[in-house]
């Protein structure tokens, strides 16, 4: 069978979601080389991966989009972020290349350089991508604000507007450290956003309509196969068993963005109700808080067990974490921080499979009455549990990137 070799960026939120795809690699008889952010190396060794640390360097660039006062700037920075890491994360997978020599590389998307890398290479390739695509389109709105879909010649006249001004605005910050990757490595330059995410010849894009906008003009490299779910391998905590309530289930962000208020507020809105609330603040600090009788505050508990008992699940808008959710047809209130999460938020409420609260309005009162609609949307979210299902999962991505190994190979010197 053949050798793969995946890469992603430093980042739990893009290797979880992968683990299941690698699963299904390796039991089909392939060889699978993972090259990941250090602290999860020893968990992917115990899968049967060849894994190592990506370049430490790359993580000691981190996100500061949460000193951005407004949502483009906070997406700007965030942009910036993944721009300043592309030589890094070039320079990494091409020696990786020379350790592994696969017959297939998978790369994360958000690695800019290494796709390059990747590309030059000359070999089968693909990308994976764990949240909203920020492809433009004729069918949805421009990517970043979380705008409501157009309808009507109006709404058509709104997104032909805004388009040049919003994409055009990460462009300018994406595309010249992009071409300065790959321009050495003989490559020719790409012009802008679409160019960039259609580079690869497959793109695994891990969600599925109705969740994600119907789009008339899909590159045929996209494949739509639903999510896919992993967590670390953990005791169930004893306490859970001693919940005889409903849940509710707060998550915030895996990589620091100041969204630690969400978790104060759930609590405080949720205070008199008949739930249990259960917090887990992986990028944050436990000691921090002070939890109300219904409410328990942990750094990390499996979220599957907690969502099996859930009624709602209250979000900061990551795609992976509010995706887990909707594919056990729990409803979510998504309050959106920054990054892709103002996409995700909007498209919780536009599948009608929960509430949006954007974070600058977020009170306990508005909060506790954003939970109450949402789970009276559950309909909504088993609507698109059954399409997650139906997309396929890690079966599916699998067959699109066993196809990949069929092309033919034309390697570079790099």
């Amino acid at each position: 069978m053949s050798r793969i070799l995946a890469y992603t960026s430093p980042a739990r939120g893009h290797l979880y979601p992968l683990v299941p795809i690698l699963d299904e690699l390796r039991n089909r008889g392939h060889d699978v080389a993972v090259r990941t952010l250090p602290p999860e190396v020893p968990a992917m060794r115990a899968r049967g991966f060849d894994a190592a640390e990506v370049d430490p360097a790359i993580a000691e660039i981190e996100h500061d989009d949460h000193l951005g006062r407004t949502s483009t700037a906070k997406l700007k920075r965030s942009v910036a972020t993944f721009a300043r890491r592309a030589p890094l994360d070039a320079a990494d997978l091409r020696r990786a290349l020379d350790d592994v020599r696969p017959d297939l590389v998978l790369v994360d998307i958000n690695s800019w350089g290494a796709s390059a890398a990747a590309e030059a290479w000359g070999g089968p390739w693909a990308t994976w991508c764990p949240y909203p695509l920020p492809l433009p389109s004729r069918d949805a709105p421009p990517f970043g604000p979380g705008l409501t879909p157009a309808r009507g010649p109006l709404g058509r006249l709104r997104d032909r507007l805004l388009r040049p001004v919003i994409i055009g605005a990460i462009e300018r910050i994406m595309i010249p450290p992009v071409n300065a990757v790959r321009t050495p490595m003989g490559l020719a330059p790409i012009a802008d956003v679409r160019g960039l995410l259609t580079a690869a010849p497959l793109t695994i894009y891990l969600t599925a309509e109705p969740f994600e906008y119907p789009r008339s003009d899909w590159p045929p490299s996209i494949r739509m196969v639903g999510p896919c779910e992993w967590d670390p391998p953990a005791a169930l905590p004893e306490w859970l068993d001693a919940v005889t309530t409903p849940i509710v289930l707060v998550t915030t962000s895996s990589e620091f963005q100041d969204d630690g208020r969400l978790a104060r507020m759930a609590m405080e809105a949720l205070a008199d109700e008949d739930v249990t609330v259960v917090v887990t603040v992986p990028a944050g600090d436990v000691a921090g808080f002070s939890p109300p009788a219904n409410a328990r505050v942990e750094s990390f508990v499996p979220h599957g067990p907690v969502l099996e008992r859930a009624v709602c699940a209250i979000t900061h808008g990551g795609m992976g974490a509010t995706q887990k959710a909707l594919a056990r047809g729990v409803p979510v209130v998504a309050v959106p921080f920054g990054r892709d999460q103002h996409e995700v938020a909007r498209r919780v409420e536009v599948a009608g499979a929960g509430t949006r609260l954007p974070a600058r309005r977020l009170r306990p009162d508005r909060l506790r009455r954003a939970v109450r609609e949402a789970i009276a949307r559950k309909e909504g979210a088993g609507r698109v549990a059954r399409a997650f299902h139906d997309a396929g999962g890690a079966v599916a991505a699998a067959d699109h990137l066993e196809t990949q190994l069929t092309r033919p190979v034309t390697r570079s010197s790099l």
